[in-house]
């Protein structure tokens, strides 16, 4: 501790030459801390949290300290991954979030044009592989400290966060995996703020839209959608990298119009051709339909999740995108198989279909959810009798499996619910209004 300048009797951070020193004993500590549960004990009973705090104080000012401040940032995501209680410590007693936030911004060096804006040059280069080291500890120690919900006061302060978090979306890594890296850290952070601080990432100043604003700027949101797309198309470990984008990308647009209105124009634009079903294609439409059949359970409900909000939560617009046997396993879910719509409510401007969409409209396949040609009925050429004997053969058929268990035979219930077809056809049946004439 003493040599990593965390004892309180360390005022300064001493010479450059002593930095080397500094920085292989802050490595010590987070090997030993990491792999020693007594370490882990040790480290709140020596409050490690404190003196990782003064030392990031120490090092506000000068790149020469990155090393030091890099290190400093991972041993405090390690306690506060390992310690709830030096979590909670770090967050109330030390200002953690503040701190934190302070030692982003002078990481980055970021520089201010108004309030929640920070200046961001097209032309910027790249960060170096350093900077991004640090940057990335840094957000990973914020997550940890921001992951319980914290108090409305700190509106200003998670807005702050959110507008650094933005410039960090708009820089460039020193390589395409470094920049996945530093995005995927930011964007894992961003889960943490409160939605209602997010309109930072479209409205810089913090002002609300209104018709009078200028149009809100959606480079950030468009990166984070293209970042979705990469996390599709790598095709594994969708828990881990996919579903907190996915989860982000819901919640701004259950919470903000503008945010809603453009990711449906990039990810479902107005359908004109319905030949293919919703899940064939390689559209950003066509991979999360793919998505909501996933085997893993969590996926194909964030997915689904995310285009019914895109949808308005509005059954009959889910079912035109996606088809009823894509989002079959949603409806059933929210108890809506009978239609309707979700309990949140939106905006009541409609989208207006294409005229393709309402020429195929008659020749889509429900189920499917594509156009299909008609076929002919083979029960036309039948007599009367014929049709008979077939619909008993199929009634004799799922008679047979269903004594057998074989299949169970179910309804959807008047709630929207499934149920075993004869509890079903009662509740239809208690449902059905009294149709006879009365004076």
């Amino acid at each position: 501790m003493k040599k990593a300048k965390l004892d309180p009797e360390v005022k300064t951070l001493g010479d450059a030459a002593d930095f080397p020193v500094v920085v292989e004993a802050l490595k010590c500590l987070c090997n030993i801390v990491f792999n020693s549960p007594i370490a882990q004990k040790l480290s709140l009973d020596l409050n490690f949290a404190a003196g990782l705090c003064r030392l990031l104080e120490k090092c506000m000012d000068g790149r020469a300290v990155n090393d030091i401040r890099c290190f400093d940032l991972r041993l405090l995501f390690l306690l506060t991954l390992l310690h709830t209680q030096i979590r909670a410590q770090l967050k109330q007693e030390l200002q953690g979030l503040p701190l934190l936030t302070k030692t982003l911004e002078s990481i980055l060096s970021v520089q201010w044009a108004g309030k929640y804006q920070a200046v961001t040059e097209v032309s910027a280069p790249a960060l170096s592989v350093q900077e991004t080291d640090c940057t990335i500890e840094a957000l990973k120690a914020l997550f940890n400290v921001t992951l319980d919900s914290c108090a409305q006061s700190d509106a200003h302060q998670f807005r702050h966060l959110a507008a650094i978090l933005r410039h960090i979306l708009l820089s460039r890594g020193p390589s395409e995996d470094k920049t996945e890296e530093l995005h995927s850290n930011t964007i894992n952070l961003l889960s943490n703020v409160p939605v209602s601080c997010l309109d930072v990432l479209i409205c810089p100043s913090g002002k609300e839209m209104s018709a009078n604003n200028n149009e809100p700027d959606m480079e950030a949101i468009q990166l984070i959608l293209d970042f979705m797309e990469k996390r599709i198309d790598k095709g594994c470990s969708y828990r881990e990298g996919l579903t907190p984008v996915l989860s982000l990308l819901t919640e701004c647009s259950r919470t903000h119009r503008p945010i809603r209105k453009y990711i449906k124009a990039e990810v479902l634009p107005p359908l004109r051709d319905v030949s293919n079903r919703p899940e064939v294609g390689t559209t950003v439409r066509n991979k999360l339909v793919r998505l909501m059949t996933h085997v893993d359970l969590g996926v194909k409900q964030i997915a689904a999740e995310f285009l019914f909000v895109l949808c308005k939560e509005r059954v009959d617009n889910l079912l035109k995108y996606t088809g009823y046997g894509n989002a079959a396993g949603l409806l059933a879910a929210r108890g809506l198989l009978a239609g309707g719509r979700g309990e949140r409510w939106y905006s009541d401007d409609e989208d207006t279909d294409t005229e393709e969409y309402i020429k195929a409209k008659p020749n889509i396949n429900l189920i499917t959810g594509h156009a299909e040609e008609p076929l002919p009925n083979p029960m036309d050429e039948m007599t009367e009798e014929q049709k008979e004997y077939e619909a008993m053969k199929l009634v004799n058929m799922f008679d047979k499996l269903s004594r057998e268990d074989i299949i169970k035979p179910m309804g959807v219930k008047p709630d929207g619910t499934m149920a075993p077809l004869e509890e079903a056809v009662h509740y239809t049946q208690i449902a059905e209004p009294d149709s006879s004439d009365s004076d």
